[in-house]
Order: structure tokens, then sequence, then C-alpha cells
């Protein structure tokens, strides 16, 4: 294998084969968390959700997925035509291309990834800034005043959000003294008679809180989904998209909301360490419970209002994360010294 490996040849067949089985999995993955959140929101609210087409309901997204793939695609006249069918192939290439680098645990001492990259969590951040040319971008081709105000209102949105999400990942950075992903997962830790990996949650608790706030409105999902708003824009930069360009902006959405899930995992809960679980349980568990809490979320909280959305970002979580790394700082500081 390892010869296989280091050829040239050899690396490229590994590397194409591995994207392929990333981009089915992630793919299958995001098709099963849709019906995971009907589930979910129908037992919330009380009633049965998606329960008709499989068992289970588990076919309903092949329905869906076919009835959008053939209903008619239709440009709205005076559109930007080029800018509008692009801006939602950036969506979903930036939503694919994070998991480059995101290291996937598949069994004791095997780990998996396409790119192994000592800043990986850069370029993780450098594609997500990427979706709001895309929200910015489809909501201005559009032609249509709901879809630019929602634009405009998720360009506000990311970039008051952006600052505080990296701030918050900054005290695990110093602690661990590395921004590779796998370098953070196995961070280790003696403690007395115990040896071994640490969840990264015991020693930045507030890192972890302002990391999820923070991703959630990156994200744009309940309760601050803004740039959508249905009562108020009636679906914000989505208005003017139909078929196959509004599956690339829902797929888009879904892979970012596994993606911050599949990070928040890898930064804060010891990626796929969990005692005696096999690890690729370990690493899928952890992922699914980050994602039935974004559905949680958005069957229990209401909307925010713009006003403090903004708020809540600019006075509350970043003069936070700032303080956070502060604190950080001179307690290693003092530990080392």
């Amino acid at each position: 294998m390892n010869d296989l490996y280091n050829n040239a040849v050899g690396h490229w067949v590994i590397v194409t084969i591995a994207i392929a089985l990333l981009l089915f999995t992630v793919l299958t993955a995001t098709a099963y968390t849709v019906w995971f959140e009907r589930v979910a929101l129908g037992r919330i609210q009380r009633r049965p959700g998606p329960n008709r087409v499989g068992p289970f309901g588990l076919m309903q997204l092949a329905a869906d997925g076919v009835k959008l793939a053939f209903k008619e695609s239709f440009i709205p006249a005076k559109t930007d035509k080029v800018v509008y069918v692009v801006a939602p192939a950036i969506a979903v290439a930036a939503a694919f291309l994070s998991w480059a680098v995101i290291p996937i645990g598949l069994w004791y001492d095997v780990q998996y990834w396409i790119a192994d990259l000592n800043i990986g969590i850069l370029l993780i951040f450098a594609f997500s800034s990427l979706n709001v040319y895309a929200i910015v971008l489809g909501g201005y081709s559009s032609n249509n005043k709901y879809s630019l105000l929602g634009g405009l209102r998720s360009a506000a949105q990311l970039i008051s959000y952006e600052m505080a999400l990296g701030l918050a990942l900054v005290p695990t950075f110093m602690i661990v003294g590395s921004l590779r992903l796998q370098d953070i997962v196995e961070y280790t830790v003696t403690w007395g008679p115990y040896h071994g990996p640490l969840p990264l949650i015991i020693l930045t608790p507030v890192g972890f809180v302002i990391y999820l706030m923070a991703a959630v409105a990156e994200t744009n999902r309940a309760p601050f989904d803004l740039p959508e708003a249905e009562q108020e824009l009636i679906g914000g930069f989505l208005t003017e998209y139909s078929g196959l360009k509004f599956v690339m902006y829902y797929l888009a959405e879904y892979v970012n909301m596994i993606t911050v899930s599949a990070l928040a995992a890898l930064l804060f809960f010891g990626g796929w360490y969990l005692w005696i679980v096999p690890p690729v349980l370990a690493f899928l568990g952890k992922v699914v419970l980050f994602l039935f809490l974004y559905i949680w979320l958005r069957g229990t909280f209401p909307r925010l209002r713009y006003d403090m959305l903004m708020r809540l970002g600019w006075k509350v979580l970043l003069p936070l994360a700032i303080a956070n790394v502060v604190v950080t700082g001179i307690v290693l500081v003092a530990l080392q010294g």
C-alpha cells in the first residue's frame, strides 16, 4: 500500500478514489440530514413527519430530489444571467472544498484526509468565507428587491460573526500549538494516572459556546436565518431560484451544517476518540449530536430581530472572544513561567 501511495500515479489514483468516496458519503449524509431534520422537527411539533415514501419515510428525499431535478428551471427577466447561474455553483463548491482538509478517523490508528495541511483550519475559513459571495451575488443578480435585501443581510451577518468565530478558536490553537486538525484531535495530557487524549472543551468552554453561536449564524440557520426570513423577505436571496439552482443552495446549506458539526467534534470533543467506541462510530455519533442541536435550535427558538442579531455579534460575542484570548494567554504564560 505504501509503495502504491508513494508512486506518482498510484498516489493520484488513491486520491481520486478518496475524493469520489468522500463526495458520495457527504452527499448521502446531506440527504439523510434533511430526513433527520424533518423527522425531529415533526416530533418536536407533535406531528408524524415524513412516513409515506419507503420504510420510515427514508425514500422521501429521493422523491424530492427527482421532483426538483425535473422542475422547470427558469431565469427571470432582466437578471444578470451569468452571475445568476454561477452564484449557486460557488456556494456548493465552497461547501465541498472544506472537506479536503478534514481528517476522518476510520479505525484505531487509521485516519485519512485528502490533503494534510498544517494550516487546514485556515483553509476551511477561507472556503467558508466564499459563501458570502455566493449569497450576495445571487441576491444582486436576481433583479428582485427581496433577494437583494437578503443578500445584504447575509453579508452583514457573516462579517459580524466571522471575527468572533475565528477568535473563539484561537485559545485552542494557543493550547495545542498547531493549526493542524489532526494535532488538535490528538492533543494528549498527563494528569496523575491519566495519560491520553483530552476533549478541549474542558480547557476552552467559553470558546466552544462562542464557536457554537457564531457557527449557527455563519450557516444562516435558525434563529439566525434572517437572509431568508420568509415572513419578511419571502425567501430572501432564494426568492427567484428554482429547480437545480435552488437545490445547489439547499445542498450547500446542509453540507455547511455537517462541516460545522464535524469541526465542533474535532476541535472541542476529541474527534474520533471516545473510550472503547470504534473511532468511526464515535466521530459519527458526535457529528449527529451537533446536527440534532441545530435542529433543536430551529424547533425551539424564534428568529432574532435584526438589531438583536447585530448587537449579539458586535457587543457580546466579539468582546467575549477577545477577553477569552487574553485570559488564555495570561494563564498559559503563568503556567509556563
